[in-house]
C-alpha cells in the first residue's frame, strides 16, 4: 500500500512539475477525463496513453465540431452496425457519416468496443507499455489517413507524459503484497509447536518468473489463436453486452430497469446480446408469443406486482399489454387484482384499472 501510494504520489509531482510549459486545455481535458481512460485499459487492454493521446488529438481536447456537437471524440465514422444516431461532417470528403453519442463517456466505451474489431487484432498483441508500437500499429491498421498520425500520437503522449496513465491502470490489477511477518509473531508460532512432532517442512514450489519458459511433464493440447482467413472474432460476452447498452440507454419504470426497442431489434437477439435466455426476457415482459416492435419497452427482470400509483384510465382501444408495460406491471397481476377476463386484450371503453389494493373507506357508524 505505501508502495503504491509513492508511486501515486511522484506520479502526481513529475505532472505537475512537467506542466508549466503545456496547454492548459489539454491539461484541463487530461484531469477530466484520465479516470475514464484508465479504465477503459482495465476493462478492455486498451492503453490509457493511447486512448487519452486519440481523444486529445482527434477532438482538440474537446473542442471540436464533432465533440461539441455530435459528443465524439474519437472521430469514429458511422459503420453497417451502427445504429446509433449520426452526424454529418465534412472530413476525407463531403458529408461523411459519423457516430453520435448520448455524452462523452458513451464516446470513450466506444472507442474501446470499436478498438476490439478483428481489424485491429494485432494491435493487442504489443504490450500496453509500448505506446510508439501502438500508435504505428493503429495508423497500419487504418484508423486514421494521415500518414503522421502516429508520431503525432507519439508527441502528445510524451509531452504530457501521459505513459504514467498506462502505469496507473497496471498498478491497479497487481495484488497488495502481503505484510511480512514479525519476528514476536515467528517466536509466538514456533513456541506452540511440539518439537517431537514437527515434521520436515517441504520446499515450496518455485514461481516461474514470466520471462521462464515453463516445461510442463502431462500432455496438454495446443490451440493455436490465430484467426482463419476471413474469419471474425466474437466479441466477448461482456463486449456484447455493453455495445448493445450503449446503443439502448437504460430507463427505470416502476423500480425496473428497461430499454427500448430499435430498428432491427428482436426478443432473440436482445436476449443473446444481453447473454440470458429468450424465454426469460419474454416471461419477464409477458411477451410469450408476441414479436417486438420498435420503441416497446423492454424490462431487463421481471416486472413488479403492483404498479407505484393505485390506479390508471384506460382510453378505447388500448392494449392492456402496452398498458402492463407502461406501467411496469404484470399482466397476470393486474388481471387477478381487477378480477379482469384473461381473454381480453384490447380495452373496448373507458375504465378504471387497479394497479394496487385499494383500503375502501369505511362509512361512519
Amino acid at each position: 500500500m505505501k508502495k503504491t501510494l509513492l508511486f501515486f504520489a511522484a506520479m502526481s509531482l513529475s505532472i505537475s512539475l512537467a506542466a508549466q510549459n503545456q496547454n492548459e486545455t489539454y491539461l484541463a481535458y487530461i484531469e477530466q477525463w484520465k479516470d475514464m481512460a484508465i479504465q477503459e485499459q482495465i476493462d478492455y487492454g486498451v492503453p490509457a496513453a493511447i486512448t487519452m493521446a486519440q481523444a486529445l488529438l482527434e477532438s482538440s481536447a474537446g473542442q471540436s465540431e464533432l465533440a461539441v456537437n455530435a459528443k465524439n471524440h474519437f472521430g469514429i465514422k458511422c459503420t453497417k452496425d451502427w445504429f446509433g444516431g449520426v452526424y454529418y461532417y465534412d472530413d476525407d470528403s463531403a458529408g461523411e457519416c459519423f457516430r453520435q453519442y448520448g455524452d462523452a463517456a458513451e464516446s470513450f466505451k466506444d472507442h474501446s468496443l470499436f478498438l476490439k474489431r478483428p481489424r485491429y487484432s494485432t494491435c493487442f498483441e504489443i504490450a500496453v507499455q509500448d505506446y510508439e508500437a501502438w500508435a504505428y500499429r493503429l495508423r497500419d491498421c487504418g484508423y486514421a489517413t494521415d500518414y503522421m498520425y502516429a508520431p503525432k500520437l507519439v508527441k502528445i503522449i510524451e509531452t504530457y507524459h501521459l505513459d504514467t496513465l498506462t502505469l496507473v491502470a497496471l498498478r491497479a490489477n497487481e495484488p497488495e503484497p502481503q505484510e511480512a511477518a514479525s519476528p514476536a509473531d515467528t517466536a509466538q508460532v514456533a513456541s506452540t509447536r511440539d518439537s517431537t512432532q514437527v515434521a520436515a517442512p517441504q520446499p515450496r514450489p518455485k514461481r516461474p518468473l514470466k520471462a521462464e519458459v515453463v516445461h510442463r511433464t502431462d500432455p496438454i493440447m495446443v490451440i493455436h489463436n490465430d484467426p482463419e482467413p476471413e474469419y471474425v472474432v466474437p466479441l466477448t460476452a461482456r463486449e456484447e453486452r455493453d455495445s448493445f447498452l450503449l446503443m439502448h440507454p437504460k430507463k427505470r419504470c416502476n423500480g425496473v430497469m428497461y430499454v427500448v426497442a430499435r430498428e432491427g431489434d428482436t426478443y432473440a437477439n436482445v436476449a443473446f446480446r444481453l447473454n440470458v435466455r429468450e424465454r426469460d426476457l419474454r416471461e419477464d415482459n409477458d411477451a410469450l408469443g408476441r414479436d417486438l416492435a420498435v420503441g416497446d419497452r423492454i424490462y431487463l427482470a421481471a416486472k413488479k406486482k403492483t404498479g407505484d400509483k393505485d390506479f390508471v384510465w384506460t382510453h378505447t382501444g388500448q392494449s392492456f399489454w402496452q398498458l402492463c408495460q407502461e406501467e411496469g406491471v404484470s399482466m397476470t397481476a393486474i388481471q387477478e387484482l381487477n378480477e379482469m377476463d384473461p381473454r381480453i386484450r384490447t380495452f373496448r371503453t373507458r375504465q378504471k384499472i387497479y394497479l394496487r389494493k385499494v383500503k375502501e373507506d369505511k362509512a361512519p357508524r
